[in-house]
């Protein structure tokens, strides 16, 4: 949904269930599994590391912070440094992600055909050079940043605010309601702060020249953004958000649950 605005200028953008059902006519059930390789590489590599590096940096401000809860604002720092961080390093196995789902959509002439993540990296470096592998890098460390801060920063916040609201003591770690509480607030943040920007680096990073004008559709962040506004209006920032909250809200919660009971555990069994 949100390449179908680049792919198909001037149209309205259909809705979740349209898209799924048109690709599912067009190429079988299989294209909707398209790039789920590079998806697991990319969480292997840029999941982890922004929420280990976060969650690191978190820990060592509240050591330095005499054992005290830290604020808000050092959260968001926390997030917005990891995010980043992590970013840089699964930038390509981004690439890869959109470029293989955006084939799905284009016209067979125009399609790259990919047989994998593997082949969209070598043939991406190949044929464009090293650089092309971190197109889209500066809207991409926003994304990554804003899904931090909308993930892991609001999460640790909400934690404190439903405890409270709970009588969660917390002393042996946050019981189930407020995990739950806290990681549905978290999936709604993450989707709602990091779309804009995922929109943006979605479209630099499936560009292709234009065979008319023998350029590139966009110049940069500043360019793409401002095209979306004109073309689509501010709504288009946010194109997609149901099927983006669909995945992120899923993801953010299963991750977040799943990080404090495995970290719960390892305190009982070394420390």
């Amino acid at each position: 949904m949100q390449l179908y605005g680049q792919l198909n200028p001037g149209k309205p953008v259909p809705g979740f269930t349209t898209i799924i059902t048109n690709i599912v006519k067009s190429d079988g059930i299989t294209s909707v599994y398209k790039g789920v390789d590079a998806a697991i590489g990319r969480q292997m590599v840029y999941g982890t590391a922004r929420i280990g590096l976060h969650r690191t940096f978190s820990d060592k401000l509240v050591e330095h912070n005499d054992g005290k809860p830290i604020n808000f604002f050092v959260k968001t720092l926390s997030g917005m440094a990891s995010g980043s961080i992590a970013v840089c390093i699964g930038t390509p196995f981004d690439i890869a992600l959109v470029r293989l789902q955006s084939d799905s959509m284009a016209p067979v002439n125009e399609r790259r055909n990919y047989k994998n993540v593997f082949d969209a990296l070598i043939r991406t470096t190949k044929e464009e050079g090293f650089g092309a592998l971190y197109k889209g890098l500066a809207p991409n460390i926003l994304r990554g940043m804003s899904m931090n801060v909308g993930m892991l920063a609001c999460y640790d916040q909400a934690k404190e605010s439903v405890a409270k609201l709970l009588n969660d003591p917390m002393e042996n770690g946050p019981a189930l309601p407020t995990k739950l509480g806290s990681s549905a607030v978290a999936g709604f943040t993450a989707a709602l702060f990091s779309l804009p920007f995922d929109v943006v680096k979605s479209r630099l990073m499936a560009q292709k020249i234009n065979i008319e004008t023998g350029k590139m559709p966009y110049e940069g962040i500043g360019d793409c953004a401002v095209q979306i506004f004109k073309k689509e209006g501010p709504l288009g920032f946010f194109a997609g958000f149901s099927a983006y909250y669909s995945r992120c809200a899923p993801h953010a919660m299963i991750i977040l649950l799943s990080i404090e009971s495995i970290t719960q555990a390892y305190k009982s069994t070394f420390y």
